[in-house]
């Protein structure tokens, strides 16, 4: 499933995109509702469903989704504040089976935010996807400063400039379903227009005050074109998202929040048992891990900051 809108989802017949250009058929589009025996399960962008009725694809033509297969991977986010429900803060699914989360993320007008990097990162790794970090507007800044932020992580990434050759990019997400993530603002929807040249994404600016305004307003899943001298290798797809303010972990465990700081985890093996990990615990063995060198600590604060967001502490 590639698309909702008000109801009826778009559906790419026939395309996988692991396999090779020769042992794949179809890619039509069929437009579809959700069947009523799926009862509340949602249907999200990259859902690989079973289809009934008319998938003939023709102009006025909707067939039924009667069913969601298992998924291989769900990327989650906690919703922000003001959709927030009497329940509590709500958890939505950005996307089903991605392979890949792509971090665009850009050097400078806005400049990188790493705490926000750093929840994308937690994010992926709960999920079981592979992150990539793509750097935009590398011509305006130096990449160092991000890099040696991530340095004892081998985050794989990648530098973008205007007019700057994608082919490194494009054999990253070659026979991947990759979803991009990012602030309004950081260069995501040009990024995608580069890719895909037909997508004709919103283009925004950026504020006086150097926040991005949202452009795109819903998930959408494109295929990527076929690649340079190599058509047999399939493309890839990439699921363009919405910009958003945060990327919200309440879902997440604490356990499962260390795991995004790799570079942390062995300086908890002296930690005593249930140890919080927070500045109030005396014996927390971290403190005495980033004393000797052995993790920046930033990372460390940022870490500590995204326990205290969880708990609900700060925001």
């Amino acid at each position: 499933m590639i698309a909702v809108d008000r109801g009826r989802y778009t559906c790419v017949v026939g395309d996988d995109p692991t396999a090779g250009r020769g042992d794949r058929a179809g890619g039509g589009t069929v437009t579809a509702m959700r069947a009523r025996e799926l009862g509340r399960k949602s249907v999200v962008v990259g859902d690989r469903v079973a289809l009934v009725g008319d998938t003939s694809g023709a102009a006025g033509a909707l067939a039924r989704i009667v069913r969601i297969a298992e998924r291989s991977s769900v990327l989650r986010r906690t919703a922000d504040d003001d959709e927030t429900t009497a329940e509590g803060r709500l958890e939505r699914v950005v996307v089903a089976n991605a392979d890949q989360l792509v971090i665009v993320s850009s050097l400078a007008d806005p400049p990188p935010r790493t705490g926000f990097i750093d929840r994308c990162l937690v994010a992926a790794y709960d999920a079981g996807i592979e992150p990539l970090l793509c750097l935009t507007k590398a011509d305006l800044a130096s990449p160092d400063g991000v890099l040696g932020y991530y340095a004892e992580l081998d985050l794989p990434h990648v530098l973008v400039e205007p007019g700057s050759d994608l082919d490194e990019l494009r054999g990253l997400l070659a026979e991947r379903v990759s979803v991009l993530v990012g602030h309004s603002g950081v260069g995501k929807s040009t990024l995608v227009n580069r890719l895909v040249p037909e997508a004709d994404r919103a283009v925004g600016t950026v504020s006086a005050i150097g926040r991005g305004r949202h452009t795109s307003t819903s998930a959408v899943a494109l295929r990527l074109p076929s690649l340079p001298g190599n058509r047999r290798r399939h493309p890839g797809w990439i699921v363009d998202t919405p910009g958003v303010r945060s990327f919200g972990l309440a879902h997440v465990s604490a356990e499962s929040l260390l795991h995004g700081f790799p570079d942390l985890v062995e300086g908890t093996v002296e930690c005593p048992p249930n140890c919080e990990h927070t500045p109030d615990e005396a014996d927390c063995a971290l403190d005495a891990w980033v004393a000797a060198g052995n993790a920046d600590p930033r990372r460390l604060a940022s870490y500590r900051r995204l326990l205290a967001s969880r708990a609900g502490e700060i925001e």
